[in-house]
């Protein structure tokens, strides 16, 4: 199974969560109340994301953080490279400290930077619009609906 680790998760939930409230400044604390991930975990990757230019941090009475760009311009790779960094499936292809026994005489090793691009690609695919989004749900004849909100 091929997952994204904890961290890239939340960012994508907290994400989320900024995007649902346009125009605000957002503390963690709130973002912890909206998400149910913890405080310290959520003032973490707040951090991690204003770093990583998608979410800015003001500081005062009035401080928080905000959504950078409008949710359609920010991708799901974006997030999960602000935490995560490059997305590569293998260690051998992703810059890392190689640390393969088979690196010197892997004849897979050069089909991988292909399949890394297909992956970085499909999750550059989905915008952060798309997951605020009502997901669509299966219907009982195979065909998809948009679940509505209330």
């Amino acid at each position: 199974m091929i997952r994204l680790t904890n961290l890239a998760d939340y960012a994508v939930v907290v994400m989320a969560a900024a995007a649902r409230e346009p125009g605000t400044r957002l503390s963690a604390a709130r973002v912890a109340e909206l998400t149910m991930i913890p405080a310290p975990t959520v003032a973490k990757l707040m951090g991690t994301l204003a770093r990583g230019g998608l979410l800015v941090a003001s500081r005062g009475a009035a401080g928080g953080f905000a959504i950078t760009r409008e949710p359609a311009a920010i991708s799901v790779a974006e997030i999960v490279e602000a935490v995560d960094g490059p997305i590569a499936l293998t260690s051998c292809v992703s810059g890392d400290v190689q640390d393969c026994a088979m690196e010197g005489h892997c004849a897979i090793r050069g089909h991988w930077p292909p399949i890394n691009r297909a992956v970085r690609a499909a999750l550059a695919a989905v915008s952060l619009a798309d997951l605020v989004q009502p997901a669509a749900v299966a219907a009982p004849t195979g065909q998809a609906f948009v679940a509505l909100a209330d």
